[in-house]
């Protein structure tokens, strides 16, 4: 039963350790370095004029690169119609996919290639920015002399689901990796990145191989840092929900496809899936399970989780007020896990209509 307390609590201290510590960008300053933009954009159309609109109001000298991964909709022609008469873009009609990639890491692949500027942001189209969130980015990542930086945004959920599920996202990395030691410590298991808003130093990540060395990898923006800090470069996640935001899902079908094409690999492996099922188990639905048969200790080491919960969401500007229903979130996300590998040992994982196995 020690196990049931003392899981959560080693959470709970990680999650409060971290609401102090994790960077926040904040500040302003006149960045000496130049700064591309890159978008990878495939069946798009919904998005390209909220993209477009963020980052023409962006406060900075920035060159903006979308790119147009062989849609199937009207993405390209509205990609031109919306930057037409602005400097500050270029369009590019992406190369048909090549063999031995997935899609979003070739797409990211020419825009990188396509850029020259020293330090570069990847962004989803699906992110909204606030004016100054790419200058707060890069003077956070120049500030804290590091390679790389991953702002996370604001997760937007409006299903049931979503709301059981996104917040899972941020407590995940708030309570188990202690990310002021990640940043330095070069170790690639604690590597966290979210490629919706990630900056990079372009010599890192062209030194590091950029996404030609991970070119078949579902989990491209994880696998990038790990990429960076395998070759000797320091960078982390950031707490970015003051300065962007992103909806990653319009409802629970999208939900549940977008997980399963990935969740098979967020763990590393199989036997790390198994690792990662027997916490989430113990930390998730044992300690109510005991609870409710009369275990003190089951109580107490739910209420920790619950607390653990509700900072990550305070942190992260999440609401908070679905952290009782963890255990549900947690069989929910097992089940997810489940269906993930199905569709792995079944090799019928897509996204954007396309394979991704």
């Amino acid at each position: 039963m020690i196990l049931f307390f003392l899981l959560p609590l080693i959470l709970l201290t990680i999650a409060a350790v971290n609401f102090v510590q994790i960077r926040t960008p904040k500040a302003i300053s006149e960045l000496k370095d130049s700064v591309g933009v890159v978008v990878p954009m495939r069946n798009e159309a919904e998005n390209v004029e909220g993209i477009v609109a963020t980052l023409s109001a962006q406060d900075g000298p920035f060159h903006f690169y979308l790119l147009d991964d062989n849609s199937e909709d009207s993405t390209f022609e509205l990609l031109q119609r919306f930057t037409a008469g602005d400097i500050r873009f270029t369009v590019i009609k992406g190369a048909p996919l090549a063999d031995g990639w997935i899609g979003k890491t070739w797409a990211l692949q020419q825009l990188f290639e396509a850029s020259n500027e020293e330090v570069l942001v990847s962004i989803d189209a699906d992110v909204r920015l606030r004016n100054d969130a790419i200058n707060k980015a890069v003077t956070a990542l120049n500030s804290a002399q590091l390679d790389f930086i991953s702002p996370y945004p604001r997760q937007i959920a409006k299903t049931f689901a979503e709301r059981l599920i996104q917040p899972l996202l941020q407590w995940s990395w708030l309570t188990t990796v202690p990310l002021r030691y990640a940043e330095r410590s070069g170790q690639k298991s604690m590597a966290v990145a979210n490629g919706q808003f990630l900056i990079v130093k372009r010599q890192a990540y062209f030194n590091s191989g950029g996404h030609a060395a991970i070119k078949s990898e579902v989990l491209d923006d994880l696998m990038l840092a790990k990429q960076l800090l395998e070759h000797g470069y320091k960078g982390g996640v950031a707490e970015g929900s003051q300065v962007a935001k992103c909806q990653m899902y319009q409802n629970n079908s999208e939900l549940f496809k977008g997980y399963q094409k990935s969740l098979w690999k967020a763990f590393g492996s199989l036997p790390g899936t198994i690792l990662a099922i027997m916490l989430l188990i113990t930390t998730g639905v044992l300690p109510i399970v005991n609870a409710l048969l009369g275990s003190t200790t089951g109580l107490i080491a739910f209420g920790l989780i619950a607390i653990s919960r509700v900072i990550a969401s305070l942190r992260t500007s999440s609401l908070p007020n679905t952290a009782l229903l963890h255990p549900i979130a947690t069989i929910l996300l097992l089940v997810l896990i489940a269906y993930s590998w199905f569709g792995k040992m079944t090799k019928s994982l897509t996204w954007r209509d396309r394979s991704v196995i």
